[in-house]
Protein backbone atom coordinates (compact mmCIF):
# COMPACT_ATOMS: atom_id res chain seq x y z
CA UNK A 1 0.00 0.00 0.00
CA UNK A 2 1.73 3.24 -1.01
CA UNK A 3 2.32 6.12 1.66
CA UNK A 4 3.04 9.74 2.08
CA UNK A 5 4.10 11.58 5.16
CA UNK A 6 1.91 13.21 7.21
CA UNK A 7 1.53 16.56 8.86
CA UNK A 8 3.48 14.92 11.45
CA UNK A 9 6.02 13.13 9.68
CA UNK A 10 4.08 10.13 10.42
CA UNK A 11 3.41 7.44 7.61
CA UNK A 12 0.06 7.62 6.14
CA UNK A 13 -1.65 4.82 4.02
CA UNK A 14 -3.74 5.05 1.05
CA UNK A 15 -5.49 2.69 -1.14
CA UNK A 16 -4.37 4.21 -5.14
CA UNK A 17 -7.38 2.48 -7.21
CA UNK A 18 -6.64 3.16 -10.85
CA UNK A 19 -9.81 3.70 -13.41
CA UNK A 20 -10.09 0.33 -14.79
CA UNK A 21 -10.67 0.48 -18.93
CA UNK A 22 -13.47 2.13 -20.41
CA UNK A 23 -16.73 4.48 -18.24
CA UNK A 24 -18.35 1.80 -16.23
CA UNK A 25 -21.39 3.79 -15.84
CA UNK A 26 -24.53 2.49 -14.58
CA UNK A 27 -27.46 2.32 -17.14
CA UNK A 28 -29.32 5.74 -17.41
CA UNK A 29 -26.27 7.05 -15.25
CA UNK A 30 -25.31 10.22 -17.45
CA UNK A 31 -24.29 10.99 -21.08
CA UNK A 32 -21.72 9.70 -22.81
CA UNK A 33 -19.80 13.23 -23.60
CA UNK A 34 -17.13 15.16 -21.66
CA UNK A 35 -15.66 13.29 -19.50
CA UNK A 36 -12.80 15.49 -18.37
CA UNK A 37 -11.83 13.60 -14.94
CA UNK A 38 -11.63 10.51 -15.95
CA UNK A 39 -7.73 10.79 -15.28
CA UNK A 40 -7.97 13.23 -12.47
CA UNK A 41 -7.83 11.01 -9.25
CA UNK A 42 -10.78 11.79 -6.91
CA UNK A 43 -9.57 11.67 -2.85
CA UNK A 44 -12.50 9.72 -1.21
CA UNK A 45 -13.03 10.88 2.74
CA UNK A 46 -14.62 7.37 4.49
CA UNK A 47 -16.98 8.42 7.27
CA UNK A 48 -18.14 6.32 10.72
CA UNK A 49 -16.26 8.77 11.90
CA UNK A 50 -13.46 6.27 11.86
CA UNK A 51 -15.10 3.31 9.82
CA UNK A 52 -13.04 0.92 7.50
CA UNK A 53 -13.39 2.59 3.89
CA UNK A 54 -13.59 -1.25 2.74
CA UNK A 55 -17.56 0.14 3.28
CA UNK A 56 -17.38 2.44 0.50
CA UNK A 57 -16.94 -0.73 -2.08
CA UNK A 58 -16.28 0.96 -5.66
CA UNK A 59 -18.86 3.81 -4.97
CA UNK A 60 -21.52 2.02 -7.44
CA UNK A 61 -18.75 1.36 -10.24
CA UNK A 62 -17.31 5.27 -10.20
CA UNK A 63 -14.12 3.21 -9.07
CA UNK A 64 -14.33 1.65 -11.75
CA UNK A 65 -14.56 4.83 -14.49
CA UNK A 66 -12.39 7.18 -12.35
CA UNK A 67 -9.07 6.96 -10.58
CA UNK A 68 -9.76 7.11 -7.05
CA UNK A 69 -7.22 7.50 -3.36
CA UNK A 70 -8.72 6.09 -0.91
CA UNK A 71 -6.98 7.30 2.31
CA UNK A 72 -6.64 5.59 5.36
CA UNK A 73 -7.22 8.35 8.00
CA UNK A 74 -5.58 8.16 11.55
CA UNK A 75 -6.21 5.26 13.73
CA UNK A 76 -8.18 3.61 10.68
CA UNK A 77 -6.75 0.67 8.77
CA UNK A 78 -2.90 0.32 8.29
CA UNK A 79 -2.71 3.93 9.17
CA UNK A 80 -1.74 4.05 12.87
CA UNK A 81 -3.02 6.50 15.60
CA UNK A 82 -1.02 9.33 16.81
CA UNK A 83 0.09 9.51 20.73
CA UNK A 84 -1.30 13.03 20.48
CA UNK A 85 -5.37 12.61 19.95
CA UNK A 86 -5.61 16.20 18.51
CA UNK A 87 -3.14 15.29 15.28
CA UNK A 88 -6.33 13.02 14.40
CA UNK A 89 -8.70 15.64 14.83
CA UNK A 90 -11.06 15.97 11.58
CA UNK A 91 -9.95 19.47 11.79
CA UNK A 92 -6.17 18.67 12.10
CA UNK A 93 -6.38 15.92 9.51
CA UNK A 94 -7.10 18.59 6.78
CA UNK A 95 -3.12 19.61 6.91
CA UNK A 96 -2.69 15.49 6.02
CA UNK A 97 -4.44 15.90 2.65
CA UNK A 98 -2.94 18.94 2.21
CA UNK A 99 0.62 16.88 2.45
CA UNK A 100 -1.26 14.41 0.51
CA UNK A 101 -2.00 17.04 -2.32
CA UNK A 102 1.41 17.81 -2.75
CA UNK A 103 2.59 13.83 -2.54
CA UNK A 104 0.06 13.34 -5.43
CA UNK A 105 1.21 16.30 -7.25
CA UNK A 106 -2.06 18.21 -7.57
CA UNK A 107 -2.25 21.46 -8.56
CA UNK A 108 -6.12 21.18 -7.22
CA UNK A 109 -8.17 18.20 -5.85
CA UNK A 110 -11.19 16.66 -6.25
CA UNK A 111 -13.01 15.56 -2.90
CA UNK A 112 -15.19 13.16 -2.11
CA UNK A 113 -16.66 12.95 1.40
CA UNK A 114 -19.29 10.67 2.82
CA UNK A 115 -21.01 11.40 6.45
CA UNK A 116 -18.40 11.96 8.55
CA UNK A 117 -15.86 12.50 5.72
CA UNK A 118 -17.62 15.44 4.62
CA UNK A 119 -16.32 17.26 7.90
CA UNK A 120 -13.15 16.62 7.24
CA UNK A 121 -13.98 17.29 3.12
CA UNK A 122 -15.17 20.66 4.65
CA UNK A 123 -12.40 21.26 6.95
CA UNK A 124 -9.86 21.03 4.40
CA UNK A 125 -12.30 23.69 2.05
CA UNK A 126 -12.11 26.11 4.55
CA UNK A 127 -8.30 26.66 5.40
CA UNK A 128 -7.22 25.34 1.71
CA UNK A 129 -9.88 26.88 -0.34
CA UNK A 130 -7.47 28.09 -3.77
CA UNK A 131 -6.65 23.93 -3.42
CA UNK A 132 -10.27 22.61 -4.05
CA UNK A 133 -11.12 21.97 -7.34
CA UNK A 134 -14.15 20.06 -6.70
CA UNK A 135 -16.31 18.93 -3.78
CA UNK A 136 -18.80 16.28 -3.82
CA UNK A 137 -20.59 16.23 0.35
CA UNK A 138 -22.83 13.02 0.34
CA UNK A 139 -25.24 12.85 3.08
CA UNK A 140 -23.27 15.86 4.91
CA UNK A 141 -24.24 16.31 8.75
CA UNK A 142 -24.65 19.49 8.77
CA UNK A 143 -26.12 21.06 12.37
CA UNK A 144 -22.86 21.92 13.24
CA UNK A 145 -22.73 24.74 10.66
CA UNK A 146 -26.35 25.91 9.83
CA UNK A 147 -29.64 26.88 12.42
CA UNK A 148 -32.00 24.98 10.30
CA UNK A 149 -33.81 22.33 12.55
CA UNK A 150 -33.35 19.03 11.96
CA UNK A 151 -36.47 17.36 10.32
CA UNK A 152 -35.17 13.33 11.09
CA UNK A 153 -37.93 13.07 13.37
CA UNK A 154 -40.59 12.77 11.16
CA UNK A 155 -38.89 10.58 9.08
CA UNK A 156 -38.04 8.29 11.92
CA UNK A 157 -42.07 8.42 13.09
CA UNK A 158 -42.89 6.92 9.68
CA UNK A 159 -40.97 4.07 9.93
CA UNK A 160 -42.77 3.07 13.48
CA UNK A 161 -43.67 -0.45 13.08
CA UNK A 162 -40.85 -1.80 11.62
CA UNK A 163 -39.50 -4.68 14.20
CA UNK A 164 -35.70 -4.02 13.23
CA UNK A 165 -36.19 -0.15 13.20
CA UNK A 166 -37.72 -0.14 16.17
CA UNK A 167 -34.78 -2.03 17.62
CA UNK A 168 -32.14 0.37 16.00
CA UNK A 169 -34.16 3.69 17.50
CA UNK A 170 -34.20 2.25 21.16
CA UNK A 171 -30.17 1.12 20.75
CA UNK A 172 -29.68 4.66 19.51
CA UNK A 173 -31.02 6.06 22.38
CA UNK A 174 -29.56 3.62 25.11
CA UNK A 175 -25.95 3.86 23.48
CA UNK A 176 -23.38 1.80 23.49
CA UNK A 177 -22.67 -0.59 26.49
CA UNK A 178 -18.96 -0.91 26.33
CA UNK A 179 -16.95 2.15 25.19
CA UNK A 180 -14.30 -0.37 23.48
CA UNK A 181 -13.96 -1.55 19.64
CA UNK A 182 -15.73 -4.42 20.33
CA UNK A 183 -18.98 -2.53 22.69
CA UNK A 184 -18.80 0.73 19.80
CA UNK A 185 -18.92 -2.09 16.69
CA UNK A 186 -21.61 -4.11 18.29
CA UNK A 187 -23.97 -0.71 19.36
CA UNK A 188 -23.26 0.31 15.69
CA UNK A 189 -24.24 -2.68 13.94
CA UNK A 190 -27.63 -2.34 16.27
CA UNK A 191 -28.12 1.10 15.08
CA UNK A 192 -27.98 0.60 11.53
CA UNK A 193 -31.36 0.09 10.11
CA UNK A 194 -31.55 3.94 11.25
CA UNK A 195 -29.21 4.62 8.34
CA UNK A 196 -31.17 2.96 5.65
CA UNK A 197 -34.07 3.86 3.85
CA UNK A 198 -35.16 -0.23 3.87
CA UNK A 199 -33.58 -3.37 5.46
CA UNK A 200 -33.39 -5.60 2.88
CA UNK A 201 -30.65 -8.19 2.06
CA UNK A 202 -28.09 -5.74 0.47
CA UNK A 203 -28.46 -2.97 3.47
CA UNK A 204 -28.20 -5.84 5.76
CA UNK A 205 -25.05 -7.21 3.73
CA UNK A 206 -23.36 -4.00 3.48
CA UNK A 207 -23.77 -3.00 7.03
CA UNK A 208 -22.85 -6.42 8.35
CA UNK A 209 -19.32 -5.41 6.85
CA UNK A 210 -18.94 -2.22 9.16
CA UNK A 211 -15.27 -1.97 10.98
CA UNK A 212 -15.16 1.32 12.94
CA UNK A 213 -12.05 2.07 15.52
CA UNK A 214 -13.25 3.51 18.31
CA UNK A 215 -10.23 5.19 19.73
CA UNK A 216 -9.82 6.76 16.52
CA UNK A 217 -13.63 8.30 16.78
CA UNK A 218 -13.13 10.19 19.69
CA UNK A 219 -9.87 11.63 18.31
CA UNK A 220 -11.82 12.43 14.90
CA UNK A 221 -13.97 15.25 16.98
CA UNK A 222 -11.38 16.36 19.88
CA UNK A 223 -10.93 19.80 18.40
CA UNK A 224 -13.67 22.02 17.36
CA UNK A 225 -13.28 24.12 14.23
CA UNK A 226 -13.47 27.87 14.82
CA UNK A 227 -16.90 29.01 15.28
CA UNK A 228 -17.11 30.80 11.87
CA UNK A 229 -16.07 28.08 9.87
CA UNK A 230 -19.64 28.67 8.23
CA UNK A 231 -18.57 32.01 7.03
CA UNK A 232 -15.11 30.93 5.87
CA UNK A 233 -16.78 28.68 3.37
CA UNK A 234 -17.98 31.68 1.17
CA UNK A 235 -14.13 31.68 -0.14
CA UNK A 236 -14.58 28.25 -1.74
CA UNK A 237 -15.46 28.81 -4.90
CA UNK A 238 -15.44 25.46 -6.98
CA UNK A 239 -18.49 23.83 -8.12
CA UNK A 240 -19.88 21.69 -5.46
CA UNK A 241 -22.55 18.98 -5.28
CA UNK A 242 -24.27 18.07 -1.96
CA UNK A 243 -26.38 14.85 -2.22
CA UNK A 244 -29.50 13.76 0.18
CA UNK A 245 -31.19 11.40 0.79
CA UNK A 246 -34.97 11.97 1.29
CA UNK A 247 -35.82 9.15 4.00
CA UNK A 248 -32.03 9.31 5.87
CA UNK A 249 -33.27 9.01 9.72
CA UNK A 250 -29.29 10.37 10.25
CA UNK A 251 -28.96 13.80 8.75
CA UNK A 252 -32.11 14.68 7.31
CA UNK A 253 -32.77 16.48 4.22
CA UNK A 254 -33.53 20.36 5.31
CA UNK A 255 -30.23 21.15 7.42
CA UNK A 256 -28.38 19.41 3.93
CA UNK A 257 -30.33 22.10 1.58
CA UNK A 258 -29.19 24.79 4.37
CA UNK A 259 -25.33 23.44 3.70
CA UNK A 260 -25.28 24.05 0.48
CA UNK A 261 -26.02 27.45 0.82
CA UNK A 262 -23.01 28.22 2.79
CA UNK A 263 -21.09 27.58 -0.56
CA UNK A 264 -21.04 30.41 -3.28
CA UNK A 265 -21.40 27.49 -6.52
CA UNK A 266 -23.49 24.59 -4.90
CA UNK A 267 -25.85 22.63 -6.39
CA UNK A 268 -27.81 19.84 -4.19
CA UNK A 269 -29.60 16.87 -5.19
CA UNK A 270 -32.31 14.96 -3.25
CA UNK A 271 -32.39 11.29 -4.25
CA UNK A 272 -36.15 9.62 -3.21
CA UNK A 273 -36.55 6.91 -1.20
CA UNK A 274 -33.02 6.64 -0.14
CA UNK A 275 -31.38 6.64 2.93
CA UNK A 276 -27.52 7.25 4.01
CA UNK A 277 -25.87 4.91 1.55
CA UNK A 278 -26.72 6.06 -1.58
CA UNK A 279 -24.19 4.32 -3.86
CA UNK A 280 -25.87 0.93 -2.28
CA UNK A 281 -29.78 1.45 -2.17
CA UNK A 282 -29.90 3.62 -5.36
CA UNK A 283 -26.76 3.53 -7.39
CA UNK A 284 -27.91 4.60 -10.16
CA UNK A 285 -29.50 7.83 -9.25
CA UNK A 286 -26.14 8.60 -7.36
CA UNK A 287 -23.93 7.65 -10.30
CA UNK A 288 -26.26 9.96 -12.39
CA UNK A 289 -25.91 12.92 -10.03
CA UNK A 290 -21.84 12.59 -9.34
CA UNK A 291 -21.31 11.86 -13.15
CA UNK A 292 -22.93 14.69 -14.33
CA UNK A 293 -21.66 17.00 -11.85
CA UNK A 294 -18.11 15.11 -12.42
CA UNK A 295 -18.45 16.19 -16.59
CA UNK A 296 -19.21 19.22 -15.78
CA UNK A 297 -16.27 20.57 -14.03
CA UNK A 298 -13.94 23.16 -15.31
CA UNK A 299 -10.78 21.05 -16.74
CA UNK A 300 -8.01 21.02 -13.55
CA UNK A 301 -4.73 21.99 -14.59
Amino acid sequence: MPTYSGSDGATLHYEDRPATAGDDRLPGAGNDDGHHHLGTPIIVLAGGAALHPDYLGDLAGLGGSHHLIVPHLRGVGSTPLPTDAEVASYWRQAEDIERLRTHLGLDRVLLLGHSAGTRLAIAYAARFPDRVGGLVLVTPPAAYLVDEPADTQPMIDRRRGEPAFDDAVAARDAGPEVLDDAGFNAWQQRTSPLAYASWGDAEQAHASAFRYSFAAARAYFSVDPPSDLAAHLAAVTAPVLVIAGAADCSVGVAPVRALATLFPAADTVVIDKCGHFPWVELPAPFRAAVDAFLDALPRLS
